[in-house]
This record gives C-alpha cells, sequence and structure tokens, in this order.
C-alpha cells in the first residue's frame, strides 16, 4: 500500500492547479467524443454515402482542422490562449449540431469542414497553455496524464457510441456538442490566461516578419513534423478504412465501439506506467519502436475478420501508440522557442490536420483499387520507414534541444540563407 501511494504521489503530485482544470476539460471534451470514432459509419450505413464520399467527408474535417491549427496557433501566441481555447470551443459546439442536422453531402461536407476548423483550433493554444503551467521537470508526467484522460474518455465514449447509434444517430451529436459547452464554462470559469506578457510583446514584435521565416527555415523541427504525419497517416486509419473493413466483415457498429474501445482502455491502464519505461531511453528509439509495433499493428489488419482478431490487432498498434506519444509531446516543448510556442504548435499539429485530409481520401482510393489488403500492409511498410527515419534523423533534434535549453530564449535555424529577421507572410 506505502508503494502504490508513493507511486501515486510521483505520478501525479506537484503539479500545478491551472493543469488539473484543463484535464478534467479534457476528461469531460472526451467523454462526449462520439462523432469522429463513428462518422464512417455514420455516413455509410445512415447517409448511404460510399466509402469514397465518405473519406473525401472526414477529409474535409482534416482540411479544415488544417486552417484551424494553423490560425489557432497565431491567435494563442497574439490574442490569448484562453480567448481562443472559448471561441474554438463554442464554435465547434455549434458546427456539431449542424453537422448533425445537414442531409446533403454538401451540406455535409461543409458542416464536416467548418466543424474541423473550430475543433482543431483549440489543440495549439491548449498545448501552449499546458507548457505555460507546467515546469519543464514535469512535463513528462503531466502530458502522460493528459493522454490518459483523453484515453479514458475515448474508451468510454466508444462503447456510449456504439450504443447510442443503435438508438438515434443524432443523440451522439448532442452529445458532442453538450461536452465541448461543458468544457468551455470549465474554461471560461476556472482557467486563467498563462501568455506571459513578456512572451506576448515578442511575438507581436516578431510577427509577421520573422516568425514564418524562423518555422520555414527551422528543418529539424519541420523534419519531426514530417515524420510524425507519415505516423498519422498511418494511425488514423483507425477512424475511416478500420470502421468499413470490419462492416465489410459484417460486425456490428456496436462492435466496432467495443473493439476499438480496447485503445483507449489499454492507455488507461497502462500509460500511467510508461513514463517511468521509457525515462532516461534514447527517444528516437523509443520513437523507432513506436512506429515499427504501429505499423506491424495495422499490418496484421489484412488478416482480421472476426472481432477478436480485430481486437488483437488493436492492441498491437496501441502499444505503439502510448510510446508515441509522450515521446512526441516532450520534443515538441523542447524544440519550440517560447515567444514562438503557440506557432510551433499549430505548425506540429498541422500535420495532424494533413493527414486527418489525406488519410482517408488516400485510405478509400487505395483500399477500393488495391484492394484491402494492400491498405494494410503499406502501413506496416510506412511504419517501418518511419522508424529508420526517426533513427537517423534524432541526433539532430536532441543537439537543438539542448541548445535551446541552454540559451532560453529563440534560437533561429542557422542556415546559410539565414541574415537575420525579413518581412514575410503572417502565419494565419
Amino acid at each position: 500500500m506505502r508503494t502504490m501511494r508513493s507511486w501515486f504521489r510521483d505520478t501525479t503530485g506537484g503539479l500545478p492547479t491551472t493543469f488539473w482544470y484543463l484535464w478534467s476539460g479534457t476528461l469531460i471534451n472526451r467523454l462526449g467524443s462520439f462523432v469522429l470514432v463513428f462518422l464512417a459509419i455514420y455516413l455509410t450505413q445512415e447517409r448511404g454515402f460510399s466509402a469514397s464520399q465518405a473519406g473525401l467527408v472526414i477529409g474535409l474535417w482534416g482540411v479544415g482542422g488544417a486552417f484551424g491549427t494553423t490560425a489557432g496557433g497565431t491567435l494563442a501566441d497574439r490574442w490569448g490562449r484562453r480567448p481562443t481555447l472559448l471561441t474554438a470551443h463554442v464554435g465547434a459546439a455549434a458546427m456539431m449540431l449542424a453537422l448533425g442536422l445537414a442531409r446533403d453531402l454538401w451540406a455535409v461536407a461543409l458542416g464536416a469542414l467548418l466543424l474541423g476548423m473550430f475543433a482543431e483550433a483549440a489543440r495549439p493554444a491548449f498545448g501552449a497553455m499546458m507548457i505555460d503551467v507546467v515546469p519543464a521537470k514535469d512535463r513528462l508526467r503531466a502530458f502522460s496524464l493528459n493522454y490518459w484522460a483523453i484515453n479514458l474518455g475515448f474508451a468510454c465514449a466508444a462503447i456510449l457510441a456504439g450504443l447510442a447509434a443503435q438508438a438515434d444517430y443524432l443523440l451522439l451529436f448532442v452529445v458532442d456538442a453538450g461536452t465541448m459547452l461543458v468544457t468551455a464554462l470549465i474554461i471560461f470559469t476556472r482557467v486563467p490566461e498563462t501568455r506571459q506578457a513578456g512572451s506576448a510583446s515578442t511575438a507581436a514584435a516578431s510577427a509577421p516578419r520573422g516568425a514564418l521565416r524562423t518555422i520555414l527555415t527551422d528543418r529539424v523541427y519541420l523534419g519531426f513534423v514530417a515524420l510524425n504525419l507519415f505516423s498519422a497517416l498511418v494511425f488514423l486509419q483507425h477512424i475511416s478504412m478500420l470502421p468499413i473493413a470490419m462492416g465489410d466483415d459484417n460486425l456490428s457498429p456496436a462492435t466496432y465501439g467495443s473493439v476499438i474501445a480496447l485503445n483507449g482502455i489499454l492507455i488507461v491502464v497502462g500509460q500511467l506506467f510508461v513514463p517511468r519505461l521509457i525515462r532516461g531511453r534514447s527517444r528516437s528509439h523509443v520513437l523507432a519502436l513506436a512506429a515499427v509495433v504501429m505499423g506491424v499493428g495495422f499490418g496484421l489488419t489484412a488478416f482480421a475478420g472476426t472481432a477478436w482478431f480485430y481486437g488483437l490487432t488493436v492492441l498491437i498498434w496501441t502499444v505503439g501508440e502510448m510510446l508515441n506519444s509522450p515521446s512526441n509531446s516532450t520534443l515538441i516543448a523542447e524544440l519550440s522557442p517560447a515567444e514562438l510556442r503557440g506557432r510551433y504548435q499549430g505548425v506540429f499539429s498541422l500535420s495532424w490536420q494533413i493527414a486527418g485530409a489525406s488519410a482517408p481520401i488516400l485510405g478509400g482510393l487505395l483500399r477500393e483499387h488495391a484492394g484491402n489488403d494492400t491498405l494494410w500492409y503499406g502501413c506496416a511498410a510506412l511504419g517501418v520507414l518511419t522508424a529508420v527515419a526517426h533513427l537517423v534523423s534524432g541526433p539532430a533534434r536532441e543537439r537543438r534541444a539542448v541548445a535551446l535549453r541552454r540559451s532560453g530564449e529563440a534560437l533561429a535555424p542557422v542556415t546559410p540563407a539565414n541574415r537575420g529577421p525579413q518581412p514575410a507572410e503572417a502565419v494565419a
């Protein structure tokens, strides 16, 4: 019992109060994250769209998210973290209800585009706020706990959504919108602005002149973002092509909900222990291992045909996800100059939105023209290639992180073309 109390204190103790309000908002929001999990099934079975049309709609969600994260990162630095989060959550709640009421393909597509824009605008502001309030030594714990909350909510939502979908699909959209509004209320009443005045003035002075140039010439960071894009292309097949593949095997939406909930359950059980397992280990090696395990898990989907086999593949690629997330989060924090933290978060989030736009479209086209098995074999191959790239690029990332820690200020990338701040377009 004493060991358990010690572990709990080491895992959760000493984190700021603001972090726990953000953590609570995350948990509540994810408890209602019904729609994206079941959107492919909703579009194909309830609305009668084809797999390619469903992929297009989900892809437009990602396109909207790309605009949202770019604008959200800029607004988080210039307008503030708190107002950006409030606007994003309230706007997303309204668009969620609009999407649920839409019927024609064009209306559904437009609703998905706008919902992605508002929903993903919150991501860079939330990440910047987490880094603002949590000391560097505690960030691995904090991001792991936040990731734990995300997946606890996701596991419950996947199971509940499978049951709710059998009663009324509109209920999914209503509950999801409600949890977004509750999260906005927590931020409005309990979370103060965390952007420092000094950072704000520096960011305003550097934008639009130097911010975009700094990011676009930061080849180390952009290489890291590109590798995350490749991993996300594999990972996001679980919300686009996986439910369609299970439907082809005559498995119900409720079965898909139970199977995909294994992802959240395993993370809830195991993620609190992952930081201790990877502490002190090379982050490049951990990220490479994560990419391989994730690729293998999705590759095995080619052989699945029953619920238990699909569940086994989910458990395998979930282990890769658990290894990937904490190392990614700490690297983003260490590679982001303080006064451009929101923009750097926005660029990293942009990789997820590009993957969100392209993964369902590419997956749908590949599945229809080359076959289901080819899609999953391709996921496995991309995972292995990403792992090799992590091993090659890892040392440069660690050198950059050390340099930023030592300087304690923005470190412009050293390139032959970098002769100091010059006019550039605004990031937004």
